[in-house]
């Protein structure tokens, strides 16, 4: 992987971009991302293409192929000139924001690695994006979504995605925390509450509908395999524990087959969640709890959702809407 990597910084950016030295540092911080670190392959090559184009960057302000001496001399303005050009050449904030925080991380890396101690890149601010906001699902569609699965599913399959899909949706389980259930955890019997471990470690209390726990013992009467407590509550097909693919798979396949957008998704379903309860009246503050939010502020965002469907409403059924008033 690492010789591809090396081979490949040249011919992308020719052989003006930088010297072997820092051609392999490069690589070998690539190869630390996907081995050590396991990121996604496209975040990797989204890593990649960023560094590529900062050295190709620097090499052709300096006129000269870079060097790991290069990169130990930066400036904290050679970063934001970069950054500039970027944005001239009509990248998003969102985008510059990823960039940034490849570098970083590279630099980190190049640190603790021994090759120099720069932190020109750290003191750059990272710009300001603007937030996005989630996209949730109607409530008609989020259960349909929720309590319909695919036909062609074998029996105790389909009971899986259904006890997946009402807990994303009845309790606003990231898909992970979802998976990451043990047997010993499953919300069954008279258990209406799961205590869930999500970002940085924070735990939380959620509740579990009776839906939710009908789903689950359901799935768990039709696994055809035998379940220790330790074990994962969600299997695949063959036993193993089940992929989160596999539920986005699933859900693209139930929206093709119900004429949703392609916003319906897996994190869609947590998204109404929180969305549904906040325009029936829950507390900001109680949504915050049951999302796991660390600030209120992440979890302000759904206010901009609600408000967005209120100003629909009113355009549709305020009498100054209407045709001929």
């Amino acid at each position: 992987m690492a010789q591809h990597r090396h081979a490949g910084m040249h011919s992308q950016q020719g052989e003006l971009a930088l010297d072997d030295a820092l051609n392999r540092a490069v690589a070998a911080w690539l190869d630390h991302l996907e081995n050590e670190r396991g990121l996604a392959a496209k975040t990797i090559e989204a890593y990649g293409r960023d560094m590529r184009q900062f050295l190709a960057f620097l090499a052709g302000r300096r006129g000269y192929r870079q060097t790991i001496g290069d990169l130990a001399r930066l400036e904290p303005k050679d970063v934001r000139a970069f950054m500039a050009a970027r944005r001239r050449a009509g990248v998003s904030g969102r985008t510059l924001a990823r960039q940034l925080a490849a570098l970083k991380a590279a630099f980190r890396y190049f640190e603790a690695q021994g090759l120099f101690a720069n932190r020109a890149v750290l003191r750059v601010a990272t710009p300001r994006t603007p937030h996005a906001i989630p996209k949730p699902i109607a409530v008609e569609q989020a259960l349909a979504l929720v309590l319909d699965p695919a036909p062609e599913a074998e029996c105790w399959l389909a009971a899986r995605d259904v006890a997946v899909l009402t807990l994303l949706y009845g309790s606003g389980l990231r898909i992970s925390e979802a998976l990451g259930l043990r047997v010993a955890e499953a919300p069954t019997g008279t258990r209406e509450l799961l205590r869930i471990k999500g970002k940085g470690g924070r735990e939380r209390l959620v509740p579990v509908l009776p839906i939710s726990r009908a789903a689950v013992r359901s799935y768990l009467s039709l696994c055809p395999y035998h379940l220790e407590a330790d074990d994962p509550l969600f299997l695949g097909a063959r036993g193993g524990p089940l992929s989160p693919r596999i539920i986005q798979l699933r859900i693209a396949a139930l929206r093709e087959r119900l004429g949703l957008a392609e916003t319906a998704t897996p994190h869609a379903l947590r998204h109404s969640f929180a969305t549904h309860l906040l325009g029936a009246g829950a507390d900001l503050r109680q949504i915050q709890e049951l999302l796991g939010h660390a600030s209120l502020a992440t979890t302000q965002v759904y206010t901009e959702v609600d408000r967005t469907r209120l100003l629909a409403v009113y355009d549709a059924a305020h009498p100054r809407s209407l045709e001929g008033a």
